[in-house]
């Protein structure tokens, strides 16, 4: 068999929808259903809120783009040997009659969104017409694992802000400033495929301008309309310094202050190859302590091993009796010349340790900047805010009934019944407001503004955001 479109998204499904068409009761011509962070006081991640971040990502990359009469013929292949009935007219239908797109409206909530837990943050529509109603529920693999990842990992990272500016607020001068660039992205080799990284790396910057992860700063360019998302700096990795070998440690760091040590900027070394006391003590604030002065440059030093916090404190300690430092206004430490990124071992509980262990040792949060792989971009799955795509509604011989589940052995996975949509309502003294997920048949959703905008339908993409509103919705401050 030859597969004429690897991307073909008719099969960019799970197998058991192909026998789904089938399934609906007599008379079914619309399906609409919704996603939603279901959350619960067992997730890794200590919030309960979201950030809704990615769909455009999708719907620009993957659903704007229309299916061909070769993929209906390469798809049915597939599933008929794969043992799966396959709704071939229903496809020939959306082809002729749709073009090929999609036929559903999208609604989502404007992207950067922080979302309170157990919220409908996307709805998902079918058109009305008996021959592809179904074709809401067969987009769901697709859709749902983008949502789920690209929002988790923005929620992950916005954590970490969270945590980073509690302290940078009470040791930071000027932690508004500060901030953008405290928590870098070392995650692409630890992704399990470019998809990952370019969806993971353009999520984390929603919240920081920080990134290694190339292909995530090109993906949120290209889908955001943003000349440039993210940025980084020269740096070195332990194969370049330890080609030099140990005996010649000194001129690696020589050569990478000759060759990136000029007034005004910033270059990054990682520094624990054999010894990152000693390198922090006699290389760094010893030998080559002069040249860095007299660079005007500011070195990044990089510890790589040991515990985290007690490295971190033991060498901004030993950096400030070799360079001094200044005290800022809150009473706290800024280290001259040097500073430190903390990239082994990070994660949202480390970066906490390691903070308070900086500030209570007298240190300003300016100092010490982190690197975070794995724990930004993979440790973290579906089942970590409980994202699921559900069935609320089905449309019958015109009329709208209610779909939901209430599985006895677990309230948890109870499903939100009807049409429904994301409102905001003034709280009872009318100064504030509130999210709330309520039908839209709803009396109370009448006096409601309805946060859901349409961003898709039938192939045409609405409402689209800048970066810049994605960031400055999710913004803490």
């Amino acid at each position: 068999m030859v597969y004429k479109n690897p991307t073909n998204i008719i099969v960019d499904t799970d197998s058991y929808k192909a026998s789904h068409p089938w399934q609906y009761q007599e008379g079914t011509t619309q399906d609409f259903r919704y996603v939603s962070p279901r959350m619960d006081s067992k997730t890794t991640i200590p919030v309960n809120e979201i950030v809704f971040f990615g769909l455009q990502i999708f719907l620009q990359e993957v659903l704007s783009k229309p299916f061909t009469m070769e993929d209906i013929i390469d798809a049915e292949e597939d599933f008929l040997a794969h043992g799966e009935p396959f709704p071939r007219k229903g496809f020939e239908h959306i082809l002729k009659k749709y073009n090929g797109y999609i036929p559903v409206t999208i609604k989502a909530v404007p992207e950067g969104t922080v979302v309170p837990e157990g919220n409908v943050i996307v709805t998902i529509e079918s058109v009305d017409d008996p021959e592809c109603f179904w074709i809401a529920g067969w987009i769901e693999a697709m859709l749902l694992s983008d949502v789920w990842y690209m929002s988790t990992v923005a929620t992950n990272s916005r954590v970490c802000k969270q945590k980073i500016y509690h302290y940078l607020k009470m040791s930071s001068d000027n932690p508004v400033q500060e901030i953008l660039f405290k928590l870098h992205d070392f995650g692409r080799r630890g992704t399990s495929s470019r998809q990952s990284a370019e969806h993971g790396g353009a999520a984390h910057l929603v919240n920081f301008m920080g990134s290694d992860t190339v292909v995530g700063v090109r993906c949120a360019n290209r889908n955001y309309n943003i000349p440039m998302a993210g940025f980084s700096i020269p740096a070195a990795e332990h194969g370049t310094i330890t080609t030099w070998t140990k005996e010649c440690e000194v001129k690696a760091y020589a050569n990478m202050l000759k060759l990136y040590g000029q007034k005004g900027k910033v270059f990054a070394c990682v520094s624990d190859s054999y010894d990152i006391f000693n390198a922090c003590e006699n290389i760094w604030g010893g030998v080559l302590r002069q040249a860095v002065i007299d660079s005007g440059a500011i070195v990044v030093i990089r510890p790589d091993s040991g515990n985290p916090a007690e490295t971190v404190v033991k060498c901004l300690q030993i950096l400030d009796r070799k360079f001094g430092s200044v005290t800022n206004k809150k009473g706290y430490k800024v280290l001259n010349n040097v500073r430190i990124i903390q990239g082994d071992g990070i994660n949202v509980n480390s970066i906490d340790g390691i903070c308070k262990a900086v500030i209570d040792a007298g240190f300003s949060m300016d100092n010490v900047n982190f690197g975070m792989g794995g724990g930004l971009l993979q440790d973290l799955n579906r089942d970590t805010f409980k994202f699921a795509m559900k069935s609320s509604a089905t449309k019958v011989n015109g009329i709208w009934i209610d779909a939901f589940k209430t599985p006895i052995g677990d309230p948890s996975k109870n499903s939100i019944r009807g049409r429904i949509s994301l409102y905001r309502i003034r709280d009872g003294h009318g100064c504030s407001s509130k999210f709330v997920t309520l039908r839209i048949d709803s009396e109370e959703s009448k006096n409601a503004k309805e946060v859901l905008q349409i961003v898709y339908k039938n192939g045409e993409l609405f409402n689209k955001s800048t970066f810049d509103r994605v960031r400055e919705r999710a913004k803490l401050c």
